[in-house]
């Protein structure tokens, strides 16, 4: 069985790069159309797809229910697969961030995975209600053959690409930056 974690379509702030974390952005125009392109390579996929889930911020939820009725199926919002809480920083630019919080940025930037940004969580946070999610999907779905469909977000597939294959969180942009509507295959023996 495959995870397919699944980035969501483009958002207005993904154009204007700003950080986005748990403020709730919908899809625009551009993200709607990806969304619906992937919907299409899914439903040519090799396997059969058995679960769909999704966050239940706007921009996932929009992206798993365009996929979900291309492929003539129910989708889940499930807890737990929400972007990154990144507090006083969304809905700055990165840049923005290290510029207005000097201190906690570069403390931050430097051990991402247990620093938390002001007033958010750190990437080890994440992991901790992102990862039992991933694996109470694959227990429930274990039986059936085929894979199941994650639709998340870009730290979300970072933080469990990092995890998986032990890299250093201060590399994951570096490694595992995914693009809007792409597509990342997991084993989900790697999860369990």
């Amino acid at each position: 069985m495959k995870i397919l974690l699944v980035r969501h379509g483009e958002t207005d702030w993904n154009v204007q790069k700003k950080i986005q974390g748990k403020t709730d952005i919908p899809l625009n125009e551009a993200g709607i159309k990806q969304a619906e392109e992937l919907a299409e390579k899914l439903v040519k996929w090799e396997r059969p797809i058995v679960g769909i889930y999704t966050s239940r911020l706007k921009r996932a939820s929009k992206t798993a229910e365009i996929i979900a009725k291309r492929l003539k199926k129910e989708y889940l919002e499930t807890d737990g697969l929400e972007e990154i809480d990144l507090g006083l920083w969304e809905g700055l630019s990165w840049d923005q961030a290290a510029a207005n919080f000097p201190e906690e940025y570069k403390i931050w930037h430097d051990n991402r995975r247990y620093t938390r940004s002001p007033k958010g969580e750190s990437y080890q946070d994440l992991l901790e209600r992102f990862l039992p999610a991933l694996q109470k999907i694959v227990k429930d779905k274990q039986s059936e053959t085929g894979d199941i469909v994650i639709v998340t977000h870009s730290a979300d597939i970072m933080t469990i690409m990092s995890y998986i294959n032990d890299t250093p969180f201060y590399e994951m942009v570096k490694r595992y930056k995914t693009a809007n509507a792409a597509v990342i295959e997991v084993d989900a023996e790697t999860i369990l």
